[in-house]
């Protein structure tokens, strides 16, 4: 199969032009008329998947193993060392990052794992409903998602209103109308601002929210006349 014709799928379920101006989806590796033998879905493009990795298989990930520009072709670094076992065993890369954030990868780890109904989505943002007390919400959302680490900053009212966010929401903290944020990467400095501000904060950690990307686009592609592969990518982060 052409990898346009993954590509098109794609583009038909979460179009790229909705990624943001700073994102880089889409092909990434490859050319639209290579034949493509198999399918891997992951979060990330890591050095034991491309190694694993049968020849011309088309990768689906979620984070753009390119964001800028390289200058510098150095095969020990990372990541050209990945394009370069990419190129070796004629594989190919597409990513779908800030446009399946929007349309599916937020309401999908909201409603499939944490259990919520979604009642609006805007951009990045889920909101959601509920009536348990800041206590009550942390707790359950630590053991939805397998009891992880979180780090919060706590409310000393009921929670009503709720807003969602997978992966890095730190910076869209100062645009949210709720009692509540839950999302990861926040900085010092949001919780410093959400505290003074009297707003919750769940940090529930970027990988934590984001590592069900290759399972929720898996249901998409499941009738597809190609083997799919599923990847659980390992968290970089150790906590000891």
């Amino acid at each position: 199969m052409k990898i346009e014709t993954v590509y098109n799928f794609l583009d038909s379920l979460s179009p790229f032009e909705l990624q943001e101006e700073w994102d880089n989806s889409g092909l990434i590796a490859g050319s639209m008329q290579d034949e493509i033998e198999n399918i891997s879905l992951s979060l990330d493009l890591d050095s034991d998947t491309i190694a694993k990795a049968d020849k011309k298989t088309l990768f689906v990930v979620h984070h753009p193993l390119i964001f800028k520009s390289i200058k510098k072709l150095d095969y020990s670094k990372y990541p050209t060392n990945i394009l370069k076992t990419v190129i070796e065993k004629e594989c190919a890369i597409i990513a779908m990052h800030t446009n399946i954030d929007k349309t599916h990868l937020n309401r999908f780890v909201l409603e499939n794992v944490l259990g919520f109904k979604a009642l609006k989505n805007e951009g990045f943002v889920c909101y959601f409903e509920t009536d348990k007390s800041f206590d009550e919400l942390a707790l359950y959302v630590k053991n939805k998602m397998d009891n992880i680490v979180i780090k919060t900053v706590s409310a000393a009212k009921k929670i009503k209103k709720v807003a969602f966010c997978t992966g890095s929401g730190g910076d869209l903290l100062n645009k949210i109308d709720a009692d509540c944020f839950i999302s990861g990467d926040f900085k010092y400095h949001n919780f410093v601002e959400a505290k003074e501000n009297n707003m919750a904060v769940i940090d529930v950690g970027h990988f934590e929210s984001e590592r069900y990307f290759p399972h929720m686009l898996g249901e998409h592609l499941k009738n597809f006349p190609l083997k799919v592969i599923i990847t659980d990518c390992k968290n970089p982060f150790e906590y000891k």
